[in-house]
């Protein structure tokens, strides 16, 4: 990479100004936080759109999908699986294509736009007096910088629908919420009380029961349900981007007040994606029968480990074909999620997602360097103790590869991956302290929402 001192440079420099930044206190006009964001990211969009490097999959994978979609093609398969996910983004790279933006910036514009929308995003998910301060030191985290402008990979298209959609499913009021508190188990146990019968379950699922008044409309329902229908809006144009917002799911619909709501933005993130996919053959040219194979090859994900964490232990810090390493960090992955959500369960859902993306790094068999993105805006919205230490050292070992490791041959390049993959293993026990320990049970105010009500006693279930 030939811009590599330049970049460095601004990385550090952006680090360094964000620390500081924190030291002082300082709360910048949310404008002037947009504005250094924006001069950050053009800045290092030029000098890597001028570079003769480029990233592989940057141009083997991404830039066929764009073009696919110039010619009237299928992105997923005329680009032989380099690109496996839904067609929303190719649908941008190709209209960029047919306006004559060269590639080596048309792919990065769509990522570097969206992650300076991110930018006051964080400061709407972060909320209260820092808000302009989170804003900034996000303009300025340095993984971003690296991820949306040097490789132009495609996470911070799915961030900036997933954080809206919490934005959004939060609603006004205060920025700090609960989870699933004491309270909302006492008032479930109080329904099944005073509509069970002795337990009997056909009068807490049946008409009159808990379930069927919990469903019935209430007082500023419709404000709510509008909320919940673009909340899940939202999500389901990041699930239409990638694949893994699916752990942004759960915060989402915690933050959505009253059950009636949490359904409705349920199927509407599922209606998102469904709609990207039947409509292939209208607007990407694929044929009806060719359906089936987009699925395919859109679930076929090859079991790659050995990048990062406790698989290149066993690899030797190389690229490996690894089946049944991948089928045990899968059901790990679950298992370790499952045991989160449980610890975090009456924690802000902001704090429960910080801390399913925060395990999921950790546990993962699989992993690339854009993957660290995911909890980025979260993390930097509601900093934990060892937030900056996480940030820092996820960002490092990202750079490294990013600007040292390209500067060789490719004989080169492996014996040093060799090395980075491994050390990737002393940023987990990081990963696990930057986690919100402190932040396990919400002392937020609980909201209440008009629901209607039985005539014994107050109970509804959210």
């Amino acid at each position: 990479m030939e811009y590599a001192v330049l970049t460095g440079i601004v990385l550090v420099a952006g680090v360094a100004l964000a620390l500081i930044a924190q030291w002082r206190d300082w709360r910048p006009p949310l404008w002037a936080a947009v504005l250094v964001g924006v001069g950050v990211r053009v800045l290092l969009l030029f000098t890597a759109a001028n570079d003769a490097w480029q990233p592989v999959d940057y141009v083997e994978s991404f830039q066929p999908a764009g073009l696919a979609v110039l010619h009237g093609q299928d992105p997923v398969l005329a680009s032989e699986g380099g690109w496996h996910f839904l067609p929303a983004i190719p649908y941008v790279y190709g209209a960029l294509l047919w306006m004559g933006v060269p590639w080596s910036y048309a792919g990065r514009l769509v990522t570097v736009v969206a992650d300076i929308v991110l930018i006051p995003l964080v400061a709407k998910l972060a909320g209260g007096p820092r808000a302009s301060l989170r804003a900034l030191q996000y303009a300025l985290n340095p993984l971003a910088l690296l991820v949306a402008a040097i490789h132009g990979q495609v996470e911070p298209v799915a961030l900036v629908f997933g954080v809206a959609a919490f934005v959004v499913a939060r609603g006004p009021g205060s920025p700090y919420r609960n989870g699933i508190t004491t309270d909302v188990v006492a008032r479930v146990r109080q329904g099944v009380r005073a509509y069970g019968v002795r337990g009997s379950i056909p009068r807490v699922v049946g008409r009159g029961g808990m379930l069927h008044r919990a469903l019935l409309p209430g007082t500023g329902d419709r404000a709510d349900l509008k909320r919940a229908v673009w909340a899940g809006v939202l999500m389901g144009l990041a699930l239409s981007a990638k694949s893994w917002p699916i752990w942004l799911i759960p915060g989402m619909l915690l933050l959505l007040p009253h059950l009636r709501a949490k359904i409705v933005a349920l199927v509407t993130t599922g209606a998102v994606p469904l709609f990207f996919f039947v409509t292939l053959p209208l607007f990407a040219g694929t044929k009806w029968s060719q359906l089936p194979d987009v699925i395919k090859v859109i679930q076929d994900i090859r079991p790659i480990v050995g990048e990062w964490g406790w698989t290149p232990q066993l690899t030797g810090g190389d690229w490996s074909l690894e089946p049944t390493m991948a089928k045990i960090g899968t059901n790990l992955i679950y298992l370790t999620l499952v045991v989160v959500a449980l610890l975090w369960r009456r924690a802000d859902p902001i704090d429960l997602t910080i801390a399913m993306l925060l395990a999921f790094m950790v546990v993962t068999p699989r992993l690339g360097a854009q993957y660290l993105m995911w909890f980025m805006p979260f993390l930097v919205a509601r900093p934990t103790r060892f937030a900056w230490p996480a940030i820092i050292g996820v960002s490092l070992w990202a750079g490294y590869g990013y600007l040292y490791m390209t500067q060789f041959d490719v004989n080169t390049w492996w014996a040093l991956h060799s090395e980075w993959s491994r050390a990737s293993i002393v940023l987990l026990p990081i990963l696990v302290m930057a986690m919100p320990w402190g932040r396990r049970k919400a002392t937020a105010p609980t909201v209440v929402t008009s629901r209607p009500t039985p005539d014994k006693e107050s109970v509804s279930l959210v």
